[in-house]
Parts: C-alpha cells; structure tokens; sequence
C-alpha cells in the first residue's frame, strides 16, 4: 500500500525537536518538507534586515538537519503562497497538508483562507500548537469572555492541567517521491549585497538554528537562571535569557523552555533556594507574557492598529517627523535614550529596560504615536515579534486595562541613575560623552562649563541638547489625557453612549470601553488540532472598570502588572499615526482592505546609517498602507465591521 504524501509547512518553526507539525507528517507517511517566501503578503510587516538575516542562517541550518534525515527542504519565492502550496502538491502527488499555528491578524487570515481553498480541492489540512503552551481559545474567564488582565489570564493558565506532550525528533524522514520547483537560500533574497558587510557581525555575537537554541537554552538554565532576578536589571551585557529570536522563530519550542524552568524550580523549592524560586517566578511570568501577546492578538485582532482601550482613540498624538528622526537617531539629549536607540540600530538588540525606557519617552515625553514606534521597533530588532510588540507599546501608551498609566513620564536622568549608576552602557554607545564624570553623565545639559569644556562635550555642537524639557512635556502630557477624556465623552454623547462608555463619576472611576470583546465561541474545526479563528457571531461591548490615575511622582514603583519586561517578552511599546519602516519595507507590494494610515518614510534601515540626515524629501511623502481586517462573515466569521474602525482619521 502506497504511503501518505504530506507537504509539511514550515513557518516560524524551524526546529526538528518538538515539531507537531513535522512529527504527525513523518509518522504518518512520506513528507516533503517546504518554506515559502512571499514578501509581498508581508506588507507592512516585512522583515528588517536583521530579522531576515537571522531567517536567512536558520533555515540554512534547518535544511542541513533535514537532509542529514533523509528529506531535503525545498525552499519557494513566490506572489502567492497559495499558489506554491499546490504546486507543491502537485509536484508530489500530496493528499495533506500540515503546519503549526500563528497566531498574528495576518497569518491568521492567510492560514484559514488556504485552509478553506485546500479543502473546497480535496486535500486534508491539519494544524497543530507549536508556538504555545496553551490555544488561545482555551483560556476564557467564567462568563465566556476573553481575559483582560495579565494576572488573571496568567493564574487561569498556571491553574489548567498543561498536557506533557513531547514530540519526539524523528529518526529518519521517507521523502515524498517527486521534484519540486526549489530554489537556493540566495535566491529567496533575504540578503541584499549591501547588508552583507553589515551583517557579518552579526554572526560573532549569535548563532542561529534550533541545535543551537538548544544550547542557548541549556547555558542558561544550568549557568544563568539562578541570578536572573539580580541581573536582569543590568543594562549592559547579557544579563537575560538571549532566548528571544530563537523563540520568535520557533527553533526552540516554548513547551521546552516552561518545563526546564520547572524542573529547576522544583529543586529549589526542596532546597529552600529563595533566590532562585524568585528568579524562575519572574521567568516563567515572562514566557506568560509571550503567551498573553498571542491571547491578546487572537482575541483582539485590531489590536496591530488601534488600542485595545477605546478612549485611545482620542488621543492627540504629535505626528510630528522631526522628532521621530531625532528618536531614531539617538540623539534627543537624554543619554540613557540616546545609547539605547544607537545600540538598536548597531546591533538590533537592547535590553528589554532600555526598551521599555526608549519606548516610554518616545510615547509620553514627544507624544509620537505608539504605532510608528512599534514598526520601528518590528524594522530594525533581531527578535521582531509582532503580538510581542503589539502587547508591549500598548503596555506603555497606557492602552491596555493594566497597562502603564498613561500620566506618568519618568526621568530618562533617574532612570539611568537606576540601572546604568556608573554611567558604563551610555559611554560605550556615547563615545562622545566618554570623559564625563559618573556624577553628569545622565544630566550633561546641568553640569558646569569647566567640566563639559574638560570631557570635550559641547553642548548643541557634539553632543545634543534636550529635544524637549521634561516638566513642559509632563505639561503637554497632561493636557493631551484632559484633551483626549473631553473628546471621548463629546463622542460617547453623540453616539448615545452605545459603542463608548467614558463617564467620569465623582468617586473618581471612569469606565472605559474596551472595543469589542471576544467570547468563546470560535468557528468550528473538523479537529481539536485544527487552528480556530475569530468569532464574532458572540462579541459583546462590555465595558470595563478602571480608575482614571492621578499625576503620579517621578519615580513612584511601577506595578507589577506587566511591569518585568525581560528578553523572552522581546519588546516595549504608540496610535492614532502609523509607525514608520525601511524603504525595504515600503517598496513591498500593499496588503488592500478598508482600514488605511499614513506613515512617514525614512532612510532605509536596512541601507542607510540614521546617524546621518535624510533627505527631506523622505520625510514629505507618506507611506500609505492598507492592512486587511475584514471578511465576508458570513463566509469565514473572521473578522467583520466591528474590526475594521478608521484610525481617528
């Protein structure tokens, strides 16, 4: 009897170990393992350079493992991803396909649209949980409704009975008879020429590919773990798990991770290790961090373009393109901001407390718009991760119910009295303020002319002075949260309060509309395994409760809620304007829907230094992109209406 032929589909989940997707298919039959390139259905979310070089070396070292098995990976550039599936299939003679889930808008109307072709064609599509610990239909509160709050989501999860599944690598891989249409690495493009100097460095610091995440893992459970909780503080060096892009691409499975976090805690828990039961609760609760990004992105599917919170809407965000090339280019007069954003851009890597600080002056103290942060931060990151970056800068525009309040701007001066005391991490990426003294280097713009004229530091010539004075900004701050209340509640009037709910009661409460939540009834699936989508045959506006915050202190303790950030978590946190990209990015073909927003363009991160000017003539044109957030509900109940709400414009 002739043996099953199944294409298997790798996505961001380059490994052989702990392969759903992979495991199924070579226990079944023969398989012909395949990855599709199509830049053009990554719109406005096409890779940065670092990103697709970190691609470009593990699919390198996946197909070498899947050789050594028996199977060759035939790579595939093409328009239309579903157009190189059935070729694939044809070319085989396949009868199935099978992948692991994603759980980003995007791929999440990709998947069921091809899904539901493959089938109206006669081949079985079967999807399988390889990027979490828990489906996000899975986790619902009591009434059905999707969780809100970090905390609660994550007790939910820690209290659910997880299922010990291990998929096994397999031994050896039957290939599916048959020649597909491959082409080499190169081919895909993933490299220009021009990047490759540039990313020559990149391979002394990381190694990508799934043995070597394994590795990676191991070097930190076994060296590392045991410090976390002192050392994820320290900005400079590697002071945190380093496990993130091998996460977001899925050479490390995130089952793999929580259970060898958990074995260590249970050792230390006989032992009576406080410091280490500490350092795996932090841990674990950033891998629940990760989890919640997907939970969010599944329920909540507008949430890569406007806040999960309706008064956001409101905001009024200072588009403003000077300030945003001035925060890009590292040189806003605030040193801690200024060597975070010049080591993103010379390594595609901060430190997720100089994320988190970056991001919240970017926000709070210039007002630009959260989302033109989040698509730089997706541009230029070597862990890129959309739900991770929706969930972050979201967290920090205070648009999510436990999210960063929204009124507090912390002093970038403070902050690196805190966590950089000996001024280290700003004179290794400020070269121009390595002769200040410990006692100026975060506040050069105060310190006496004899000292900047002995450091070799003059102000506005060498070394910037401030974009902007913290107490006006904390000024315009409080003036852009009373402007955006007064317009929520002028539209909930109008509107006669049946889509918005802003009511500024006199115990100081203000009831805040999230836009729509999602229930518990996704479309049904022909498996358990199979991928669900969105329903929204059962959304409900409910509105949820939370106290408008009082001006906070400069340096009050921040909650705890979504307050650790660690590497795993990836990224930091703004709306109304979209964020800005790599001309890379923008010369890729447009996804087309009803919901559009204008961003700024710039010099290519990918092909030029943002140390140097751009032409203004890339600051005058905007970037329009258009994202696809709407299907016909009464074909695929994905998304309706209810998603697809202009961005304030």
């Amino acid at each position: 009897m002739e043996k099953a032929k199944t294409i298997v589909w790798f996505r961001r989940d380059l490994r052989i170990e702990d392969n759903p997707a992979l495991a199924g298919a070579a226990r079944d039959g023969c398989v012909c393992p395949v990855f599709i390139w199509c830049p053009q259905e990554e719109g406005q979310f096409y890779p940065g350079r670092v990103s697709r070089w970190w691609l470009k070396q593990s699919l390198a070292h996946l197909s070498h493992s899947l050789k050594s098995l028996g199977a060759e990976l035939a790579m595939v550039k093409t328009h239309s991803t579903l157009a190189a599936l059935l070729d694939c299939i044809n070319a085989v003679g396949a009868t199935r396909v099978v992948f692991n889930h994603l759980y980003d808008p995007v791929s999440l109307v990709r998947d069921h649209n091809i899904k539901e072709k493959l089938e109206e064609l006669g081949i079985s599509v079967q999807s399988y949980n390889g990027d979490l610990l828990y489906e996000p239909w899975e986790i619902y509160d009591e009434n059905g409704h999707a969780f809100m709050k970090f905390d609660a989501y994550w007790e939910k999860c820690l209290d659910m009975q997880m299922e010990q599944v291990s998929h096994l690598p397999p031994w050896r891989l039957i290939p599916a008879s048959g020649i597909v249409n491959s082409c080499s690495i190169e081919a895909l493009g993933l490299e220009d020429v021009a990047e490759k100097s540039s990313n020559s460095l990149l391979g002394r610091a990381w190694s990508p590919g799934w043995s070597n995440a394994d590795k990676a893992l191991t070097e930190f459970v076994e060296k590392h773990l045991i410090d976390y909780s002192k050392n994820r503080l320290k900005v400079g060096g590697n002071s945190t798990s380093l496990l993130s892009p091998y996460l977001h691409f899925g050479e490390v499975s995130v089952r793999k991770v929580f259970h060898s976090i958990q074995v260590k805690q249970l050792l230390w828990a006989k032992d009576e290790n406080t410091e280490g039961k500490r350092s795996v609760t932090l841990f674990l609760k950033s891998i629940g961090l990760r989890e919640y990004s997907r939970y969010l992105c599944f329920n909540f599917p507008f949430t890569h373009e406007r806040s999960l919170l309706s008064n956001l809407r409101y905001f009024p965000w200072n588009a403003n393109h000077d300030h945003f090339k001035t925060w890009r280019q590292g040189r806003t007069g605030y040193p801690l901001v200024d060597a975070g954003m010049r080591e993103l851009w010379a390594t595609g890597w901060t430190h997720n407390r100089i994320r988190v600080i970056v991001s919240c002056f970017a926000v709070k103290a210039l007002l630009l718009p959260w989302r033109w942060g989040m698509k730089y931060f997706w541009d230029t990151l070597l862990d890129a991760d959309i739900e991770s970056d929706i969930l972050g800068w979201q967290y920090i525009s205070g648009s999510l119910p436990d999210g960063h309040d929204l009124e507090r701007l912390d002093s970038p001066e403070m902050q690196g009295s805190k966590f950089d005391p000996e001024g280290e991490y700003v004179r290794q990426w400020l070269p121009e303020l390595a002769r200040m003294p410990t006692e100026w280097i975060h506040h050069p713009w105060e310190a006496p002319h004899n000292v900047l004229k002995a450091a070799g530091v003059e102000l506005g010539q060498n070394y910037p002075k401030p974009i902007v004075d913290l107490d006006l900004a904390r000024e315009r701050l409080t003036e852009a949260i009373f402007r955006m209340w007064e317009t929520a509640a002028m539209a909930s009037t109008s509107s006669g309060g049946t889509n918005e709910v802003v009511v500024d009661n006199s115990n100081g409460t203000d009831i805040l509309a999230v836009s729509k939540v999602a229930s518990k009834a996704p479309c049904p699936s022909a498996s358990l395994n199979d991928q669900m989508v969105p329903s929204t045959g059962n959304l409900e506006s409910t509105p949820f409760v939370r106290k408008r915050s009082k001006p906070m202190e400069e340096e009050k303790p921040q909650p705890e809620t979504l307050r650790d950030y660690n590497d795993i978590y990836g990224t930091c946190r703004t709306d109304e304007e979209s964020c800005s990209t790599a001309e890379s990015s923008a010369s890729k073909k447009q996804a087309t829907s009803r919901v559009s927003f204008s961003v700024p363009q710039y010099c290519s991160t990918s092909e030029s230094n943002p140390m140097q000017d751009c032409e203004s003539s890339d600051l005058k044109q905007p970037w329009q992109v258009q994202i696809d957030t709407e299907r016909d509900s009464s074909k695929d109940e994905l998304f309706t209406d209810k998603f697809a709400v202009a961005m304030g414009t």
